[in-house]
């Protein structure tokens, strides 16, 4: 099972039915979907793993239906309510089907190995000349056209990459395996920089700060940083320079990257204004632009949040990061009461994921990506994750402590001298 479920999230990240069209023509992805379930339904082993996260994904998806089905243009959020169907269609799945050690490691390198495959063949199509122009500059875009976008495209690429980080410390693959974690690391940066996207870069940067700070060795890294940091930014085209100049310098650049900008912060207050409008369930998923007459989406999570699913959305995202909180925590504690473990895939990959998911929260002060399928898969391998971790400690004996040796008690007579010593008297 987990084989079907790995070649799935090569088709629904790679999208070749995207790029050759006959393949969509086919409908692949669907077809496959249906196999897949079709396998699920007579799969031995499947079970239900409980964990109150479940709960709070159940609420959040009741809140987004509902906000759909209230919504005055339902018509317009249709493609996105069914496209997030899907990826919960996918959770269960996941949750159902992976629920050991052995499993979650294959299916955790294999979601790496096909954002792997997915940057490569999207760097393979620029290099060829694929890509598009906007804010004046050329701009490298993912091979697919879901979310091929250089900001989707690049933001992707960042919530991956703290899956490198679990693998790496779980040795996985050992040394060869490390080697192409470091050449995955430096593609990601590459195509990160080709996109031109400011928020990428910016996410890309606090990646690295939190794994160097990660370090024993953080100082020197900071220092390799600072120096090879430059040394990228020169390499770069010109175009793309002045690009991520306007990040601190705004004027550098032409006024359509000045104007995105200053998006990111209308976006959130066009939110909030629609959420006053709309409190209990907001103007819908996927009604941002009819709603407000604009052009372009909200590029701001938050305003997306309480403009598009109101109050109802608002509480279950609340009580969904809460539930991925307390699965870390729990994770945590038991991490540090065996250091023995700390190394292992169970406890590295939630910690993982935790970055990840405050990489979502911080990239979200400048993109939508409140449907993104990260907040479920990721939230997936938390589930079983904290389910593989229960179990290996509900089996767990620790080793006994060695028993002191006993002191040896002084003979009736006094204790025994050595051969030669005389003892006299006292004399009175």
């Amino acid at each position: 099972m987990r084989w079907l479920l790995i070649g799935y999230m090569f088709l629904f990240i790679d999208r070749p039915f995207e790029v050759w069209t006959w393949l969509g023509d086919l409908h692949i992805e669907r077809v496959y979907m249906l196999f897949t379930l079709a396998v699920w339904t007579v799969y031995p082993h499947k079970r239900f793993i409980p964990n109150a996260q479940h709960a709070a994904y159940f609420a959040f998806g009741t809140a987004v239906l509902f906000a759909w089905a209230m919504s005055p243009w339902a018509a317009h959020g249709q493609p996105i309510v069914e496209d997030w169907l899907k990826i919960v269609v996918f959770y269960v799945l996941l949750v159902t089907c992976i629920h050991d050690e052995e499993e979650l490691k294959y299916v955790a390198t294999g979601f790496l190995v096909v954002m792997g495959l997915y940057l490569l063949h999207s760097f393979r199509e620029y290099i060829g000349g694929r890509h598009t122009f906007r804010m004046g500059i050329a701009r490298m875009i993912g091979v697919d056209s879901t979310l091929g976008d250089p900001n989707s495209f690049g933001a992707s690429i960042i919530f991956a990459l703290p899956i490198v980080v679990a693998l790496w410390k779980a040795g996985i693959g050992g040394k060869r395996g490390r080697v192409l974690l470091l050449g995955y690391v430096a593609l990601s940066s590459l195509c990160i920089l080709l996109t031109g996207s400011r928020g990428s870069l910016i996410g890309l940067v606090l990646w690295y700060a939190i794994v160097i700070w990660g370090t024993r060795y953080r100082f020197a890294m900071f220092a390799a940083f600072v120096v090879a940091a430059p040394l990228a930014f020169v390499a770069l085209p010109e175009s793309l320079q002045t690009r991520f100049e306007t990040i601190v310098n705004s004027d550098v650049g032409p006024a359509n990257a000045k104007e995105s900008g200053e998006g990111r912060i209308q976006g959130l207050v066009l939110g909030l204004e629609q959420w006053g409008n709309n409190p209990l369930t907001g103007i819908g998923p996927g009604a941002w632009r009819p709603a407000n007459r604009v052009q372009i989406e909200s590029h701001n999570l938050y305003g997306q949040i309480v403009g598009e699913t109101g109050t109802l959305g608002l509480m279950a995202f609340l009580a969904l990061l809460g539930c991925f909180g307390a699965n870390l925590l729990t994770i945590r504690r038991i991490r540090r009461a065996v250091p023995a473990w700390e190394n292992d895939l169970v406890f590295t990959l939630p910690s993982a994921i935790g970055v990840a998911v405050f990489l979502l929260l911080f990239m979200g002060n400048f993109g939508h990506n409140l449907f993104r399928f990260t907040w479920l898969w990721y939230g997936g391998f938390l589930i079983i994750a904290r389910y593989c971790v229960s179990r290996r400690l509900a089996n767990w004996e620790p080793e006994p402590e060695p028993e002191p040796e006993p002191e040896l008690a002084p003979d009736a007579d006094g204790p025994e001298l050595p051969p030669g010593w005389i003892v006299h008297g006292s004399h009175g």
